[in-house]
């Protein structure tokens, strides 16, 4: 996913003081309390991170998250989301359905948990045993950041319906007629234009979320359809994370055939794991508490990884693998190469922070921690062809890993002795604040001679690259190391590589791949992704990481230009020249711009244009990166067959 930029919002930071006197205005008549719904619309930023593309699905991740929490609490076993033609969301679930009747503030209950903040069934352990919905902001917010919502709860043989206008009811909690049988929560809104920079949904980024929770949810029938487009998906899956870890797996050349099970039942905490190893060298594990992806992990993945090293490398000494002479298999060692899911499920879990991004319950450790030791080691007992190449496997990475180090070594080392010298072809800037320094990298000496040249020299560094950039899904770290390409990289950022990377140390703040606008461009630019998805995610994960966005098209009349980055750009730019003699220039590589057009199209903060590459959900992308660069040939052919027709400005 990426992110546009663009003129003075890329520029640098611009400082602002008031008057001394201004103080004289703020007194107690300033303080302002926000009723109900109000300090949402004022501040929605607050409860759902940002007003943008993001935001907007969060507005379904709320509702669809109560229906899930239903089939959680085994009370719902169907979750349909439909998008309709004008733009409106329906979620329709087969739960309970919102409570109804008087409530002790005096309103309707089914009123107050759409119009009240930390309203919900989620707090006092009647209404929910387990639940990711923990603050009981989630359709109150929905409501009151959308234009027009409407609540249906069929119920005790009724349906009882509720409609609010940006947060506020339009009328009174009524009972429009039996339910023939039906029971669940149907939710339809309208999300606000005032409030939403776009309301257009992605229908990859909501199926995407709801085959995730289908997977942590097993036996649920959760259907999405898309009325836009005319198009429908459905998820069930009776393998529950077995599925889920074949899914991540599917174009990887898999060690044993089928995923390692682990399902347990400690006290009043469910645990549900699903491991298999790959010939991958990447590491790729999932965890989850209450269906909520913690991104930052927390205890439940630390019990997991524990359990791995300590049953590998004792279930390695009792087969005679490992001899007594031999080290113990490092964290690192046991996690090269694998694909795993942790689910966990509890009454009442402990987050950090609102974002729920790390899981903190002491005892979860220790829960995990004995059921995927007792379950591995039954495998590994029971299959001991599968865990002499697991443990094969991570033996290879342990040698790996001391070339590796090694590597690193003679990188750090070799700087020393130079007095930490930058690589002779990086032309640095002056600045020394990394907040206020670029580095641009650049395809080749002839469009490095022109960056050089146009640049900024006071913030703006260049690196040329010279030759085929290492394909990193190929490689192990020593390898990567030893590139001729990718070492005077690693140099330049100055921030170390893979476990010993730190942020902290990173240059420059902006490191801007800009690459020729054809296809051996898009290559290059693909094999930098790579590599820093790979071995230097935080760079992506901070909002380090852009791609320049160079002209394809320079239309003039000799007297007036105009760049274009389309064809379409380009015919408008023809029009609005509207002269006889028109010259159209079709850019191949930015070797072929001067320095001044360079500067002004691409690299100049006010005028330029570039995408913020992000990462939006990183199991989608490290199937497209094993797929796209990997070793299987298969699935990367049937991409580019069913991809084909949508290929634009092709160099032939």
């Amino acid at each position: 996913m990426t992110d546009t930029a663009t003129g003075a919002d890329r520029g640098r930071a611009r400082g602002h003081r008031g008057s001394r006197g201004a103080t004289s205005d703020y007194g107690a008549a300033s303080i302002q309390v926000l009723e109900g719904l109000e300090a949402v619309r004022r501040r929605p930023g607050m409860y759902i991170g940002s007003t943008d593309g993001r935001g907007l699905h969060h507005l379904v991740w709320e509702v669809v998250d109560n229906s899930i929490d239903e089939a959680m609490a085994g009370h719902a076993t169907r979750i349909e989301v439909t998008i309709t033609g004008d733009g409106m969301v329906v979620v329709d679930d087969d739960g309970r359905g919102v409570p109804v009747g008087r409530h002790s503030t005096g309103k309707d209950a089914l009123e107050v948990v759409h119009t009240m903040l930390h309203a919900g069934g989620k707090f006092g352990g009647g209404g929910y045993k387990v639940s990711g919905g923990l603050h009981g902001v989630g359709v109150s917010v929905v409501n009151a950041l959308s234009e027009w919502l409407r609540v249906e709860s069929a119920r005790e043989g009724s349906i009882w319906v509720q409609e609010y206008s940006r947060g506020k009811p339009t009328g009174p909690v009524t009972k429009i007629g039996p339910s023939g049988g039906r029971h669940g929560t149907r939710t339809s809104f309208r999300a606000d234009p005032e409030v939403f920079e776009s309301l257009d949904y992605s229908f990859d980024a909501i199926a995407q979320r709801l085959r995730e929770s289908a997977y942590l949810n097993k036996g649920v029938w959760i259907r999405l359809v898309d009325e836009r487009a005319a198009r429908e998906r459905s998820f069930y899956f009776e393998g529950g994370l077995v599925s889920f870890v074949r899914h991540l797996n599917r174009n990887k050349e898999v060690l044993h055939s089928r995923p390692i099970a682990v399902e347990r039942r400690e006290d009043s905490t469910s645990i549900e794991v699903a491991l298999q190893y790959n010939d991958s060298f990447a590491e790729n594990v999932y965890a989850f508490a209450n269906n909520i992806n913690t991104v930052d992990g927390g205890t439940h993945l630390t019990g997991f990884r524990a359990a791995l090293t300590s049953s590998l490398n004792d279930w390695a000494r009792r087969a005679g693998v490992l001899r007594d002479s031999d080290g113990n298999l490092s964290g690192d060692d046991v996690r090269e190469g694998l694909t795993a899911v942790v689910s966990v499920k509890l009454v009442e879990p402990q987050f950090e922070g609102q974002t729920k991004a790390k899981l903190g319950n002491a005892e979860v450790k220790g829960q995990v921690q004995a059921a995927v030791t007792d379950g591995l080691s039954q495998y590994l007992d029971e299959n001991p062809a599968d865990g002499r190449r697991i443990v094969e496997k991570c033996l290879t990475a342990a040698r790996a890993r001391e070339a590796a180090r090694k590597a690193r070594d003679l990188v750090i080392r070799k700087g020393a002795l130079e007095g930490m010298s930058l690589p002779g072809k990086l032309a640095d800037c002056q600045e020394r604040d990394p907040a206020k320094s670029e580095l641009y990298i650049v395809e080749g000496d002839s469009a490095g001679g022109s960056a050089k040249m146009g640049r900024d020299r006071r913030f703006q560094a260049i690196l040329p690259l010279r030759g085929k950039v290492l394909n990193v899904e190929k490689a192990r770290l020593d390898r990567v190391l030893s590139s001729e390409n990718v070492r005077p990289l690693i140099i330049a950022l100055g921030a170390g590589i893979g476990d010993s990377f730190e942020l902290a140390k990173l240059r420059y703040h902006r490191v801007i791949i800009m690459t020729d606008a054809d296809v051996d461009g898009a290559h290059i630019r693909t094999l930098l992704l790579t590599f820093f998805y790979r071995h230097m995610p935080a760079v992506v994960e901070n909002g380090h990481l852009y791609i320049a966005q160079p002209p394809l098209y320079r239309v003039s009349t000799g007297k007036q230009t105009i760049y274009a980055q389309s064809e379409k750009e380009r015919d408008a730019a023809v029009r609005k020249l509207n002269a006889r003699s028109v010259t159209v220039q079709r850019f191949k590589g930015l070797g072929e711009m001067n320095a001044e057009q360079l500067w002004e199209t691409t690299m100049n903060p006010e005028t330029r244009t570039l995408l913020r590459v992000e990462i939006e959900d990183a199991a989608e992308a490290d199937g497209i990166f094993t797929m796209l660069m990997g070793e299987k040939v298969g699935p990367r052919k049937d991409f580019i067959k069913a991809e084909a027709r949508k290929v634009r400005n092709l160099d032939i």
